[in-house]
């Protein structure tokens, strides 16, 4: 059997990024070291490792269980790898201690070390991988060929993202390719079947993207019925799931209790400059849609001149195109009502923040769709309003966290419908993540 210089690549590139990961856990253990004697000996029993090599052990497995997550053999996305990383020493904590439990070591192993360990490697491993990603992926022969089979809009949006998303590896190409995505949507289903049959010749690997792009199917079960050669894709509405909902009322309130006393002190600073900047109350409340389309108050701090319709009148009259742009985006792209320190709040989305006594009164989520004004409730569309109001909604969300002022109206209600139909607490997890990236660079993720 030939071996492909393709193939000796991915060797190399195998033996490096889990040579990347090795030294990252060595400088886990150095950093959990320090940490434990120079700074937590004073408030802990006495730790004084004489023999660092007794703990080696614990990065065999973690390596074992980050090989068995594939992270080394599949190509995935910053995000997805993450999810692989943390799911790998979940599962290697759970070994460690199983190992130090069954084994009665108890005594020669300190437990708080082992988890402060792990607990600094959920930040010291995946930092690591993106930098060496970045690294690595700079040479041409470690990026994989991937040849897109779709037409229009289709290959254009899974083009650009091949060539933007570096943290892949891929190049698009044409000839000489070493893997083959086809977008389902851009053809009919004999047609399809002939085009991946084409390919089957070409190429092992195919991805093949499902029709219906609406719905995440990693997420989903696929039943076999082998008798009859069929397999069925079970689909739910996630966030409409009884368990779901619980899963996710029990994970944002541990988040809103950890964010509340940072959030009470940011609201005092924030409540001065506004005070400061312009004359008005400091909060601004504006009737939204709420669970089950019921209208609620929603509080967010003033952004406005106290004068801000006699601004706006004036405004549009010198500026008719901005009318047309509202009815697109559902806002100006220069709004004279705006204060400066409003132009700030917005930019940071910290004007949201008042929103969290929404929260507390249990009318909205951390994590959701937009809130929705009254009087968009026709353009949102009965069939997308019959999944979007059946939540609560979110002061940040899907919307937000992906280039929400690039968004177009009708986008930022596929993004809802999508989040809502696709739930997962990993997705919540990314999203706060990214909310946090946009507050601090006042950008809109992707």
């Amino acid at each position: 059997m030939k071996i492909s210089n393709f193939d000796i690549s991915q060797y190399l590139l195998f033996f490096l990024l889990l040579s990347v990961d090795t030294l990252a856990l060595f400088t886990t253990l150095k950093v959990a070291i320090l940490i434990r004697e120079g700074y937590l000996n004073a408030y802990l029993p006495f730790f004084d490792i004489s023999d660092i090599s007794k703990y080696y052990w614990i990065i065999i497995i973690s390596l074992s269980t980050l090989i068995i997550e594939k992270i080394y053999f599949v190509r995935h996305d910053f995000w997805g790898d993450l999810k692989r990383i943390y799911k790998a020493l979940f599962f290697s904590f759970l070994a460690v201690f199983t190992v130090i439990t069954l084994t009665k070591m108890s005594d020669e192993y300190s437990r708080t070390f082992i988890i402060l360990f792990f607990l600094v490697a959920l930040f010291i491993v995946p930092f690591f991988k993106r930098i060496s990603k970045k690294v690595i992926f700079s040479f041409d022969i470690f990026k994989q060929g991937v040849h897109v089979v779709a037409e229009g809009v289709q290959k254009q949006k899974i083009t650009h993202e091949l060539e933007e998303n570096w943290y892949f590896g891929f190049k698009n190409v044409t000839q000489n390719y070493d893997m083959v995505i086809i977008n389902s949507k851009s053809y009919e289903t004999n047609t399809l079947e002939k085009i991946i049959q084409q390919y089957a010749h070409k190429t092992k690997d195919i991805y093949v993207i499902p029709y219906m792009s609406h719905l995440d199917f990693s997420h989903a079960t696929i039943m076999d019925y082998s008798n009859i050669r069929l397999s069925a894709i079970h689909i739910e509405n996630r966030l409409l799931n009884y368990k779901n909902i619980f899963i996710k009322y029990f994970f944002e309130k541990i988040i809103t209790l950890l964010i509340f006393p940072f959030a009470l002190f940011l609201h005092l600073f924030i409540s001065l400059a506004i005070k400061l900047d312009s004359t008005g109350p400091i909060i601004f409340k504006q009737k939204r849609l709420g669970k089950d389309a019921k209208p609620f108050s929603c509080y967010k701090y003033r952004t406005m001149y106290s004068s801000g319709d006699t601004l706006l009148k004036e405004y549009l009259l010198k500026h008719p195109e901005e009318v047309t742009y509202y009815a697109k985006y559902h806002k100006y792209k220069n709004d004279p009502r705006i204060t400066r320190v409003g132009n700030f709040l917005r930019k940071t989305s910290l004007d949201e923040f008042p929103q969290f006594y929404n929260i507390i009164q249990g009318k909205m989520n951390l994590i959701g769709p937009r809130p929705y004004m009254l009087s968009e409730k026709k353009k949102i569309g009965e069939e997308y309003a019959k999944i979007i109001l059946k939540v609560k909604p979110g002061i940040t969300g899907l919307w937000q966290v992906s280039g929400r002022n690039n968004l177009s109206f009708s986008e930022r209600v596929e993004l809802d419908s999508w989040y809502i139909q696709n739930w997962s607490l990993w997705g919540d997890f990314v999203i706060l993540l990214k909310t946090i990236k946009v507050v601090l660079l006042k950008v809109g993720a992707k």
